[in-house]
Protein backbone atom coordinates (compact mmCIF):
# COMPACT_ATOMS: atom_id res chain seq x y z
CA UNK A 1 0.00 0.00 0.00
CA UNK A 2 1.27 3.41 -0.63
CA UNK A 3 1.52 6.20 2.35
CA UNK A 4 1.65 9.53 1.79
CA UNK A 5 3.80 11.41 4.26
CA UNK A 6 3.60 14.74 4.85
CA UNK A 7 6.71 17.05 5.33
CA UNK A 8 7.26 17.59 8.89
CA UNK A 9 7.99 13.70 9.07
CA UNK A 10 10.15 13.26 6.07
CA UNK A 11 12.91 13.70 8.25
CA UNK A 12 12.30 9.86 8.76
CA UNK A 13 11.85 8.74 5.48
CA UNK A 14 14.78 9.99 3.94
CA UNK A 15 12.69 13.32 2.39
CA UNK A 16 10.78 10.54 0.44
CA UNK A 17 7.11 11.90 -0.10
CA UNK A 18 5.17 8.25 -0.46
CA UNK A 19 6.45 4.82 1.22
CA UNK A 20 4.91 1.48 0.89
CA UNK A 21 3.86 -0.70 3.84
CA UNK A 22 1.84 -3.13 4.71
CA UNK A 23 -0.95 -4.44 7.31
CA UNK A 24 -4.55 -5.01 7.49
CA UNK A 25 -5.37 -1.94 9.62
CA UNK A 26 -4.11 1.55 10.63
CA UNK A 27 -2.35 0.51 13.35
CA UNK A 28 -0.46 -2.59 11.59
CA UNK A 29 0.54 -0.39 8.34
CA UNK A 30 2.05 1.93 11.02
CA UNK A 31 3.88 -0.27 13.11
CA UNK A 32 5.31 -1.96 9.66
CA UNK A 33 6.61 1.76 8.69
CA UNK A 34 8.05 2.00 12.32
CA UNK A 35 9.90 -1.17 11.17
CA UNK A 36 11.29 0.43 8.34
CA UNK A 37 11.73 4.15 9.73
CA UNK A 38 12.37 3.98 13.52
CA UNK A 39 10.49 6.68 15.27
CA UNK A 40 8.10 7.46 13.12
CA UNK A 41 4.79 5.77 14.80
CA UNK A 42 5.86 7.88 17.83
CA UNK A 43 5.38 11.01 16.25
CA UNK A 44 1.77 9.84 14.89
CA UNK A 45 0.62 7.63 17.88
CA UNK A 46 0.85 8.89 21.59
CA UNK A 47 1.75 6.13 24.45
CA UNK A 48 -1.65 5.21 24.80
CA UNK A 49 -2.16 4.03 21.41
CA UNK A 50 -4.02 6.60 19.98
CA UNK A 51 -3.38 9.08 17.18
CA UNK A 52 -2.43 12.25 17.99
CA UNK A 53 -4.54 15.50 18.13
CA UNK A 54 -2.72 17.25 16.01
CA UNK A 55 -2.25 14.26 13.16
CA UNK A 56 -5.00 13.24 10.45
CA UNK A 57 -5.33 9.62 8.81
CA UNK A 58 -7.41 9.13 5.61
CA UNK A 59 -8.08 6.23 3.86
CA UNK A 60 -8.90 6.72 0.24
CA UNK A 61 -9.36 10.51 0.60
CA UNK A 62 -11.68 9.74 4.07
CA UNK A 63 -10.58 10.90 7.17
CA UNK A 64 -11.03 8.27 10.27
CA UNK A 65 -9.38 8.45 13.49
CA UNK A 66 -9.37 4.64 14.40
CA UNK A 67 -6.17 2.76 14.06
CA UNK A 68 -8.17 -0.34 13.87
CA UNK A 69 -9.78 0.57 10.43
CA UNK A 70 -9.28 -2.07 8.48
CA UNK A 71 -7.50 -1.72 4.71
CA UNK A 72 -7.01 -3.50 1.46
CA UNK A 73 -3.58 -3.85 -0.53
CA UNK A 74 -4.59 -1.43 -3.04
CA UNK A 75 -5.90 1.28 -0.63
CA UNK A 76 -3.57 4.62 0.17
CA UNK A 77 -2.92 6.06 3.27
CA UNK A 78 -2.44 9.61 3.85
CA UNK A 79 -0.89 11.02 7.37
CA UNK A 80 -1.53 14.75 7.58
CA UNK A 81 -0.52 16.98 10.11
CA UNK A 82 -2.90 19.66 11.74
CA UNK A 83 -2.01 23.17 11.51
CA UNK A 84 -2.25 25.40 13.83
CA UNK A 85 -1.31 29.26 14.65
CA UNK A 86 -2.82 32.62 15.22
Amino acid sequence: MQVRIPTPLRSYTDQAKVVTAVGATIDEVLGHLDQQFPGIRFRVVDEQGRLRKHMNVFVNQERTRDLATPLSPDDELTIMQALSGG
